[in-house]
């Protein structure tokens, strides 16, 4: 009979606890902003004294930096996971990948907020959290190579298009599209500037 591999329930619960933690930190950032964060408010929300969170998470930005993290890694798979899917003509191609992003950053303002504004200005990721935002950009640019654009400018001014477009729809438009049903529109501009071939994705006005 195989024996069954022996449980460690101290840290099972420990990893319990911690995910609780950051649970009530998103909790707190998508209800009042990610400034609203703090140790304070967190330890309330799980039902424990701010002191205890120590045993736990060392500061603050330890709680911001497991967020960051574990936002980008979620959508480091959501990039892995849709690669058969991506169109084989090149304008579309490009389309449905930063419409995946797009997707993905409107989802949830406070976790766009930390995965590409700097909201808190002493924080910093730690290197193991900034590595998922690493492997989703090289897997972009990889793509982006693919389809024949492999300046970094070209790579740069494609990234601030589209998150000039999120920007503005959450400061204009919050809760609506104006902003962001202009990314085709968009991506036409930026092909036609880089040289990527057609179809457009939308006829000219």
């Amino acid at each position: 009979m195989t024996a069954l591999p022996k449980r460690d329930r101290q840290a099972e619960r420990r990893e319990a606890t911690r995910r609780e933690i950051v649970d009530a930190a998103w909790q707190i950032a998508r209800e009042h902003g990610l400034g609203a964060v703090t140790l304070r408010e967190v330890a309330a929300r799980v039902g424990m004294q701010s002191p205890s969170l120590y045993t736990h998470f060392e500061s603050k930005n330890a709680i911001y930096d497991t967020m960051f993290g574990e936002a980008w890694a979620d959508y480091l798979r959501i990039c892995e996971a849709f690669e058969a899917e991506i169109p084989k003509a090149p304008r579309k191609a490009l389309l449905f990948m930063q419409q995946s992003f797009v997707d993905f950053a409107i989802e949830d303002h406070a976790r766009f907020q930390l995965m590409n504004q700097r909201m808190m200005a002493d924080f910093e990721p730690s290197a193991e959290s900034y590595a998922p935002s690493v492997a989703v950009l090289a897997l972009f640019k990889k793509r982006l190579a693919g389809l024949g654009i492999h300046a970094q400018a070209d790579l740069d001014l494609c990234i601030a298009i589209v998150g000039g477009l999120i920007d503005s729809q959450f400061a204009n438009d919050a809760g609506g599209d104006r902003w962001i049903t202009q990314l085709p529109r968009a991506i036409d501009m930026f092909a036609d500037e880089v040289g990527l071939p057609g179809p457009r994705l939308r006829r000219k006005r």
